[in-house]
């Protein structure tokens, strides 16, 4: 086993671009495949907003996707996978449907919403800017893109959350690579799987502390009211390995076993969770999904893991303060 660069681009052929506005916390992160890549998807979070997953079932006819798409916004994010397809149509790249080429683009969002003016999110030019980005090389990591206005920690209400961010890690074993992006606003806390320790999540009421949500809820703490939407982590594991539909969607569903070991709690009613998995076949090799799952598992927590810590507080002037992870 082998880690690279710890960057879903070790992935050969995949390319990432960020948008982070500047207006106030939130943005886009693309991945693009455009020549074609197959892809599946796993929703466990009650509260999700996605686009084309439904397209991504096995039974259904369209076996490759062109790009995918994670966002900040909320639903109104969903606008962004439009400015993605114009510039795959713009240079030939989709579906051929008779006359036609179609791009194939789903995407997932997350709600940063009341981090600033909810009037300023992600649209169809955030979308574009975030494909004339790409490249690649390893992304940036932490409050850019999906993760600008990512939380997490926000069970006891927001005013205790911590800063959540966008991060990458990937491996190398037997000759297939697998790699994780995952942008990270969880309701629940960030656990370090190693050592069991609270990375980023629920402060206490002086806000000076990490208090362990599990243990804190144990001991009698109740959740905050109206958090409904409120949070939602995202993300794309990816290999080089020869994958079907079915394959893909079993190495997604797979992949959550990361989140449930890197984030706690996990897949409840406010949460949004969804997890892309996408399939080069760059290697030549047939993937052994008994692998890939342990692997995709592995690289989703240590991405989880790297968005919190490359993540920095949020302190601009008329938005409520926000530590990370290294401000405690």
């Amino acid at each position: 086993m082998s880690f690279t660069q710890d960057s879903i681009t070790d992935v050969a052929g995949l390319r990432v671009g960020h948008f982070t506005d500047a207006r106030r916390p939130t943005g886009c992160t693309v991945l693009l495949c455009e020549q074609g890549a197959v892809a599946g998807v796993d929703v466990r979070g009650a509260a999700p907003g996605t686009r084309e997953t439904d397209l991504l079932n096995p039974v259904n006819s369209v076996q490759q996707v062109h790009a995918l798409l994670l966002s900040g916004g909320s639903a109104f994010g969903l606008d962004a996978a439009s400015g993605v397809m114009r510039w795959l149509d713009e240079r030939g790249h989709g579906f051929k449907v008779g006359p036609a080429r179609v791009p194939i683009v789903p995407a997932a969002v997350l709600f940063d919403l009341w981090l600033g003016d909810p009037s300023i999110r992600p649209d169809a030019a955030a979308g574009y800017a975030a494909c004339e980005a790409a490249s690649g090389e390893p992304p940036a990591e932490g409050c850019v893109g999906a993760g600008a206005g990512a939380t997490v920690g926000k069970i006891f209400g927001i005013e205790r959350a911590m800063k959540g961010g966008i991060g990458c890690a990937s491996v190398k074993v037997g000759g297939v690579t697998v790699a994780a992006m995952v942008a990270v606003n969880a309701i629940g806390d960030v656990i370090d799987p190693a050592t069991g320790q609270v990375v980023a999540g629920a402060r206490s009421e002086d806000g000076r502390s990490r208090i362990g949500i599990a243990q804190a809820m144990l001991r009698g703490a109740l959740p905050a009211r109206h958090l409904t939407g409120m949070a939602t982590t995202i993300g794309i594991v990816a290999t080089d390995a020869v994958l079907d539909k079915v394959a893909a969607t079993k190495m997604a569903q797979m992949s959550h076993d990361g989140l449930a070991r890197s984030i706690n709690p996990v897949h409840t009613l406010t949460d949004g969770d969804v997890m892309f998995a996408l399939a080069t076949g760059a290697s030549g090799l047939p993937g052994n999904l008994n692998l890939l799952g342990v692997l995709a598992a592995e690289v989703t927590a240590q991405a989880v893991l790297r968005a919190v810590r490359a993540a920095v507080g949020l302190n601009q002037a008329g938005l409520p303060a926000v530590p990370a992870a290294c401000d405690l």
